[in-house]
């Protein structure tokens, strides 16, 4: 008991005298006065470097938007013109800045925040080499796990880049067919046919079939009968291309004349004669629709008519120019002495008084 007395006497504080304050009390003072500069130098080459990349962060953002800008109001000034006809949608191109714009600013920022971070730790005195391996790591753990949003964003930003389909386009990308309605960093809207609405990842398109740019094909087959004059045909058709063309608004549509290609088939009472013309991109289908229409009046103003449906007066004309045609086939129930009538003959009630099934 006296031990445990001793030792609970020995651990309590004993009083600081004056001259161990005091003498504390002096190093620490001293400690400030041989450091006080340096934080004031680094506290002032932090802030400095703040207000450096906060400030150019801001300019080359500002600079960005407006080039941005610019390029809309561009686009807009030459819009309705003959040289916007040529160049692709108002809205496209829109898009387009504003992705790529977006893009550029995102950069900016991670580059510039991210160079002063780094620079601020290391007037800190902070060793980099740890965290820049910890970055490292945590950055190809995130890479594994997000791959599929990383091949998105990136698909998307080299397609937004190298401007391979953009807002209006009649596009083909394998796993949907449609108009491009929306263009993102990572998902493109397509409206189909039907008027629904497809979602397509970039990273998904492996191959995309652009349909909007260049220049596009009309296709029509004109089908008449075998024994017509074909250098006939040819014509009324040449003249009927180059009416479409003075026409409007098939005069800008119309890239080069309508084109009499030659016979796509030859059949036993017809044959298809092919017409091609070139179009301005997405315009296909409507001069095609024209030019049937155009050729077909124009045919039957030349007494050419189109291989179709026979009419009923035609069959029955026909079938009065062949005797044949009404004529029955054969029978064999024809005659009512053959065997095949006598085995289809009733069998003849049994007399009075004779009972079936009784000899």
């Amino acid at each position: 008991m006296f031990r445990s007395a001793v030792l609970a006497t020995d651990a309590t504080p004993r009083p600081v005298s004056l001259d161990e304050a005091q003498r504390t009390a002096n190093d620490a003072a001293g400690w400030v006065e041989q450091n006080w500069s340096v934080w004031l130098t680094n506290g002032l080459r932090i802030v400095l470097i703040i207000v450096i990349a906060v400030a150019m962060r801001s300019l080359i953002r500002r600079g960005i938007t407006k080039l941005i800008a610019r390029m809309n109001r561009t686009a807009q000034a030459v819009d309705g013109t003959a040289l916007g006809s040529l160049l692709v949608n108002a809205e496209r191109r829109r898009q387009r800045s504003e992705a790529i714009g977006s893009v550029l600013r995102s950069v900016a920022s991670f580059l510039i925040m991210g160079t002063a971070a780094l620079t601020v730790l290391s007037v800190l005195k902070i060793n980099l080499a740890p965290l820049l391996a910890s970055a490292g790591v945590a950055g190809v753990a995130i890479g594994f796990g997000a791959r599929n949003l990383v091949t998105d964003f990136l698909s998307g930003v080299f397609m937004i880049l190298e401007d391979q389909y953009g807002v209006g386009d009649e596009v083909d990308a394998g796993v949907a067919k449609g108009t491009v309605i929306e263009v993102g960093l990572r998902v493109t809207k397509l409206r189909g046919a039907d008027g629904e609405i497809w979602y397509v990842r970039n990273g998904e398109v492996k191959r995309i079939g652009n349909l909007s740019q260049g220049w596009a094909t009309a296709g029509v087959d004109v089908q008449v009968r075998s024994d017509e004059d074909l250098d006939r045909v040819r014509a009324v058709i040449e003249r009927t291309g180059e009416e479409m063309q003075k026409a409007e608004p098939w005069t800008e549509r119309l890239w080069e004349p309508v084109e009499v290609l030659g016979l796509n088939a030859v059949y036993l009472d017809s044959v298809v004669v092919r017409v091609s013309a070139k179009t301005v991109p997405g315009k296909a289908l409507s001069v095609e629709r024209e030019l049937r229409w155009r050729i077909k009046r124009a045919l039957d103003a030349e007494g050419i008519p189109v291989v179709g449906q026979p009419h009923e007066q035609e069959l029955r004309t026909a079938a009065a120019a062949d005797p044949a045609a009404t004529v029955a086939a054969p029978s064999a129930l024809a005659s009512p002495t053959s065997p095949q009538s006598l085995a289809t003959a009733p069998i003849p009630p049994a007399p009075p008084g004779v009972t079936l099934g009784k000899p």
